[in-house]
């Protein structure tokens, strides 16, 4: 192709051509701009929720995904990544139910028997955050006394017992379950005793769901308690554990009042709570705390003195 025509030809061709790509162009950013703005993002594999980037709550489908992957893989990083990310989710209330309906609760269960501790305690953080949900708790109560095996036997302060004292606090909010913890009783009050800080504040705060209710009076009161608990109502003692003792001490004073049953004790044995509770070294500490130097703890003990 020769001449001026031939030029014009050729420029009008690149022309044309330019302006096709820069159109095609046009239409794929436009495209990709609008899968932005509709929030449209590429499917994320099971594995792919697991790795901490992602930070918006799963729906249906994704969790379905990762449950998948919780009962089909072995690897146990993989493992501990997916409870991490279900038991994050299942701090929301519609998760809660959606996990359920899935199958998960089984799903998740079954992990608090692996051997790995820290696949444990992912496992008990994750049932404790659905057990919030009280259609939850008829499922997972079916592992109350495996969890108590495992926080009275296993090492003591550990993240796996507090994350079992964590789980059996939430079930026991309500009365429905607490009767599972009956045979369980003594060893609250000797992991009260041993445990730190931490592990104290925990037990009392599962002793104060068994505390109001009347049902459960008997079995706490009949319960072997070393003399050392008596310490805890000592004015040293932390703020957060002292107003739980005093709370424990009132609400069984409470129950026991219901229906009269002070005056048709049953018997209780040397050495139980009873003996602790209702001895004079347990009054006399309390009426010494009436000087304490926090108002919160003052105000507790002078509404308990009066019954004392």
């Amino acid at each position: 192709m020769g001449g001026p025509r031939g030029a014009g030809w050729v420029a009008a061709g690149l022309l044309l051509g330019a302006g096709a790509c820069y159109c095609i162009y046009r239409l794929t950013r436009g495209r990709r701009r609008g899968d932005r703005e509709l929030g449209m993002r590429p499917s994320k594999s099971a594995e792919d929720l697991t790795d901490g980037s992602y930070d918006d709550v799963l729906n249906a489908a994704q969790l379905q995904k990762l449950l998948y992957l919780l009962e089909s893989t072995e690897d146990p990083v993989i493992i501990e990544r997916a409870l991490i990310t279900l038991g994050n989710n299942a701090a929301f209330s519609v998760n809660q139910a959606i996990i359920r309906e899935l199958g998960g609760i089984p799903i998740v269960g079954n992990k608090i028997n692996h051997s790995n501790q820290s696949i444990k305690e992912k496992a008990l953080n994750a049932l404790n955050n659905l057990s919030v949900n009280v259609e939850n708790q008829i499922k997972i109560k079916i592992y109350i006394n495996q969890v108590c095996e495992d926080v009275f036997s296993g090492p003591l302060n550990s993240a796996v017992q507090l994350a079992g004292l964590r789980l059996l606090t939430n079930m026991t909010v309500t009365n429905d379950h607490q009767h599972m913890l009956h045979s369980y009783i003594t060893d609250l009050f000797q992991v009260l005793l041993t445990g730190n800080g931490n592990t104290k504040v925990q037990v009392l705060k599962l002793l104060l769901n068994l505390s109001e209710n009347p049902a459960m009076t008997e079995g706490l009161l009949h319960a072997q308690v070393d003399s050392s608990f008596l310490s805890l109502y000592d004015s040293h003692v932390a703020k957060e554990i002292l107003l739980r003792v005093l709370t424990l001490f009132q609400n069984i004073n409470n129950c026991l009042k219901i229906e009269g049953r002070l005056a048709v004790q049953p018997t209780f044995t040397e050495g139980s709570l009873f003996f602790l509770l209702h001895g004079e070294e347990c009054a006399q500490k309390i009426k010494a705390l009436v000087d304490h130097h926090d108002a919160e703890v003052k105000e507790k003990v002078l509404t308990i003195i009066p019954k004392i």
